[in-house]
């Protein structure tokens, strides 16, 4: 056979380097600091509606886009905490995660030869969706120790073909927080240069410094910005994959339209039962923040004793950390080493940067949304980086 047998489009992105890691972590028997799903329980009374769903035969296809009362609760939520209005009927899809809501962004409001710009390091999907619909990815470095970005940097990186740019704030894997200084600056850029803004909101409650303040809240953006948030993290439920995308009503229309055709609908019990979590208390939300600002001081001290240098994150639950004065291999070797040997799975930094740079290869990230007790035997095992040689 001489012809190539795959789509050219796939032949510039990998299969998750996080999702890989995993899989190593279990090969080797190591402590999964490496992929960021929760190891603890969600919710009790969302575990009872979901039961209750099933038992009462919501066992077939909700609405394509989401189903009554998860949208009237997505509504409420952006309502009570933000002030922001969202139309139910029009305005908001439901989706199979995050990670489709922005796959059918991309592939609703992006034509081949678009560019899209990404700040770097970025979470590893925005580089591939923008490949599947054949738009070009533009990157923009957040600048480290703080990863803020350089607004000349980001300025010079628009021409003619910017279509998007996309703002993951918390951000993954930095957990940056963007100020209302960084956002206004966007805001303004895009005004000018007429570009969508699509926003990846999955971390917005999981803040402890500054404040999460949605994109398209500020003057002039609401219709130019798509919301994509998910339920995952705010209710450890990575595995119900429930997110939704918000934007106004033609777009709307076009991202539905891909929805559709991509996965049909989210699963019809499981968006019943994630109504009731968009009913708990602010207290809720206030002690997920508490809880996981315990969880990240806890391991910070042991990771700089170890030899681990990082930003303390202000968000989100990532440590994004070099280790260039622990070993000087590169960031794949080090991440494999360090969980064959020392039995602490983490992710490449690399692959949280452009096919090819440099940057991210004194770089791993570690995730710490885990039980204490999974950071209590990760801190131990970590404590044999004093006496091994990376």
């Amino acid at each position: 056979m001489t012809k190539p047998t795959t789509a050219r489009r796939t032949h510039s992105f990998t299969e998750s380097v996080i999702r890989e890691m995993s899989r190593v972590a279990r090969a080797h028997n190591a402590i999964n600091l490496a992929q960021g799903f929760p190891d603890f329980a969600m919710p009790e009374s969302m575990k009872e509606a979901a039961a209750a769903a099933i038992h009462a035969d919501v066992n077939q296809y909700a609405i394509t886009w989401g189903a009554k009362p998860l949208r009237d609760a997505i509504v409420g939520k952006y309502a009570s905490r933000y002030g922001m209005t969202v139309e139910p009927e029009t305005e908001i899809t439901v989706t199979c995660g995050a990670t489709e809501a922005a796959a059918s962004v991309f592939l609703a409001l992006l034509n081949p030869g678009d560019e899209v710009l990404i700040f770097e390091p970025f979470y590893e999907n925005y580089g591939p969706d923008a490949v599947l619909c054949e738009a070009t990815p533009v990157f923009v470095p957040l600048r480290a120790p703080d990863w803020r970005y350089d607004g000349d940097a980001l300025r010079a990186a628009i021409t003619p073909r910017s279509r998007a740019i996309v703002l993951n704030s918390p951000h993954n894997p930095t957990g940056h927080v963007f100020s209302r200084a960084e956002l206004e600056e966007i805001a303004a850029l895009c005004i000018k240069h007429d570009l969508i803004c699509i926003t990846d909101d999955p971390y917005e409650y999981i803040i402890f410094t500054g404040e999460h303040i949605p994109m398209a809240t500020l003057p002039g953006m609401r219709d130019r910005t798509v919301t994509i948030s998910s339920l995952s993290k705010t209710f450890s439920i990575t595995g119900w994959r429930l997110g939704y995308a918000i934007a106004n009503a033609e777009w709307t229309s076009a991202i539905r339209k891909v929805h559709d055709f991509l996965t049909v609908g989210a699963p019809a019990p499981l968006q019943q039962a994630a109504a009731v979590g968009y009913a708990y208390p602010d207290e809720y939300y206030a002690g997920m923040a508490r809880e996981y600002r315990a969880r990240r001081d806890y391991l910070a001290g042991p990771l700089r004793a170890a030899g681990f240098t990082f930003a303390e994150p202000e968000g989100a639950y990532y440590f994004l950390a070099n280790f260039s004065a622990i070993s000087k291999d590169d960031d794949v070797t080090f991440a494999k080493w360090m969980t064959r040997e020392i039995g602490v799975a983490t992710v490449p930094g690399s692959s949280f940067f452009r096919p090819g740079a440099i940057e991210g290869k004194q770089y791993t990230r570690f995730a710490f949304c885990k039980t204490q007790r999974t950071l209590e035997l990760a801190v131990e095992k970590l404590a044999k980086l004093s006496t091994a040689g990376g």
